[in-house]
């Protein structure tokens, strides 16, 4: 798992933080799945994307987000741009982490 961080600059310009994740629940990002990525990233006002295979989706999509068909063990690159980008992360980490609360 790798994680970049542009720190904050001076004067409260946004945030920008990477980071790669591994699908760990079973069938990867379906619609269960992809529909409580989705609720997490619209309490959110950054700017939340997910890429998979060189595709991106805005992870306030869910549409999107099943459109990019990632299965599990895919590795995942979550991208988030704004104030909140850092509290927005740790719950999407926690919720692909946590395999999005769905049983062994």
């Amino acid at each position: 798992m790798k994680e970049s961080d542009d720190s904050p600059k001076p004067g409260g310009e946004e945030r920008k933080i990477r980071k790669v994740l591994t699908l760990k629940n079973q069938l990867g990002l379906h619609a269960r799945a992809a529909a409580a990525l989705v609720n997490i990233a619209t309490k959110f006002r950054s700017d939340i994307q997910i890429q998979y295979n060189d595709e991106t989706a805005n992870c306030k999509s869910i549409m999107g987000i099943l459109m990019l068909s990632a299965p599990f063990g895919a590795e995942i690159e979550i991208i988030i741009e704004g104030e909140d980008a850092l509290q927005a992360m740790r719950e999407i980490e926690s919720l692909i982490e946590n395999k999005f609360g769905e049983p062994e």
